[in-house]
């Protein structure tokens, strides 16, 4: 028998098969002026959650994301979701990992593929849409308690989620949660959310992987602005322009735009 032949006659439906989605766990920063810029104001991570249209988990806040249609690329689902449910098309995804757990899902057996990026607040306008019935931006804190568990709390005016998370290993550079006590998130998402920070955390302090997610080019306050809001500190700003140097060049370009003065545009440096 040829390979042809065997697989004219093989019968995949004899073999369980799970529903495949992405979720995307989209971190907001706010590029703010010069000015402002200076203060030395604390540095908050705001993360978009959309507002559940329908069954399971009517009107409760989840990530955005939705099933891979049928010769759709894990990756294209996540963009296209993306933009289907809230507008916003990102620069990069960054693949942080699957999530399996057999009853994750009322619905069935879904796995879901998880992604993070990261996006200008005042560059886009997150407006809900498709089964979405409402999207916002939400402030994340982490709290670490006394008996060792995690508190996430996600607060967007009035709206406030919070999440005990008990923690599970780490390995690979992935820490593992495990949901204890939710409030208003649908299926495993706080456990996504959880394990997207501590990723995030982790990658930023490399430069390369915060280029990924800018734009061609970009100011040097952007690039810290970015890396202080995640790691949710304030850097000083002649210690971060002498670590980031060496993998950035200048361009002959400024930004422009009312309110504040043109600042230089810099451009990653190509690996030689």
């Amino acid at each position: 028998m040829t390979e042809a032949e065997f697989l004219k006659t093989y019968d995949i439906t004899k073999y369980d098969r799970p529903s495949v989605t992405s979720d995307i766990v989209v971190f907001g920063f706010q590029n703010e002026e010069e000015q402002s810029y200076r203060q030395d104001q604390k540095k908050t991570l705001s993360l978009l959650l959309i507002k559940r249209g329908g069954y399971p988990f009517k009107d409760k806040w989840a990530l955005p994301g939705g099933f891979v249609q049928k010769g759709e690329k894990i990756e294209q689902c996540a963009f296209r979701e993306l933009k289907e449910e809230t507008g916003i098309v990102p620069t990069n995804l960054m693949d942080i990992g699957t999530y399996s757990a057999y009853k994750r899902d009322p619905r069935g057996w879904v796995i879901s593929n998880a992604f993070v990026s990261l996006v200008d607040e005042d560059s886009v306008k997150a407006v809900a849409s498709d089964d979405a019935k409402e999207a916002l931006w939400f402030n994340v804190e982490y709290s670490k308690k006394k008996n060792g568990e995690y508190l996430l709390e996600l607060t967007s005016g009035k709206i406030k989620i919070k999440t005990t998370l008990v923690f599970v290993k780490e390995k690979f550079g992935r820490t593992e949660f495990h949901i204890k006590e939710n409030s208003d998130l649908a299926f495993d998402h706080a456990q996504i959310i959880a394990e997207a920070v501590f990723i995030l955390r982790k990658q930023v302090e490399d430069f390369e992987v915060l280029f990924d997610f800018l734009p061609e080019r970009f100011t040097l306050t952007g690039l810290q602005k970015i890396q202080e809001t995640i790691l949710g500190v304030n850097l000083l700003a002649a210690n971060f322009r002498r670590k980031v140097m060496p993998f950035v060049e200048e361009t002959d370009e400024y930004t422009s735009g009312a309110g504040h003065r043109p600042a230089k545009l810099f451009k990653r440096k190509k690996v030689k």
